[in-house]
C-alpha cells in the first residue's frame, strides 16, 4: 500500500507540475482569448483539487496499472492517451453542445493536450511504478 500511495504521488506531481506550466504559461493567453468573459478571474482551488485527485487515480487505474502488469510502457501510454481523450472530451464536447458560444478552437487544443498530457503522465507513472517496485 505504501509504495501505491508513492507511486500516487509522484504521479500527481508531474501531472500538475507540467499541467500548470500549460495553464499558466504556454497556453494561458490562448485560453483567455478562448474563454473570454467564460473564464473565471480567480482559480477556485477546491474544485481543481477535487479534479486532480480523481483524475490522477484514473491514470493509474486505467493506464499504469495495467501497463504494470503487462510490463509494458506502450499499453501505460495508450491506455492513458485513451483516457486523457476521453476525460478531456467528455468536458470540452459537453461544453460545446451545452454551453453558447463554447469556442471550438479550444475544443480541439484541449483534446489534443489532454491526450498528450495524460499520455507522458502515464509513462512517468508506469516509470516510477517499475522504480518503486509496484505489482499490481
Amino acid at each position: 500500500m505504501t509504495r501505491l500511495v508513492a507511486l500516487y504521488a509522484l504521479t500527481a506531481a508531474i501531472f500538475f507540475v507540467v499541467d500548470l506550466i500549460w495553464l499558466g504559461g504556454v497556453a494561458a493567453g490562448f485560453y483567455r482569448r478562448q474563454m473570454g468573459d467564460l473564464m473565471r478571474p480567480d482559480v477556485r482551488w477546491g474544485p481543481a483539487a477535487a479534479f486532480y485527485a480523481l483524475y490522477i487515480a484514473g491514470i493509474l487505474v486505467f493506464a499504469v496499472l495495467p501497463g504494470l502488469d503487462a510490463e509494458s510502457l506502450g499499453r501505460s501510454v495508450a491506455l492513458g492517451a485513451f483516457f486523457g481523450l476521453v476525460a478531456y472530451a467528455t468536458f470540452d464536447l459537453t461544453s460545446l453542445a451545452l454551453v453558447r458560444d463554447f469556442p471550438g478552437p479550444m475544443v480541439a487544443v484541449d483534446l489534443v493536450w489532454g491526450t498528450v498530457l495524460t499520455g507522458g503522465v502515464a509513462a512517468a507513472g508506469w516509470g516510477f511504478g517499475r522504480w518503486l517496485g509496484v505489482t499490481p
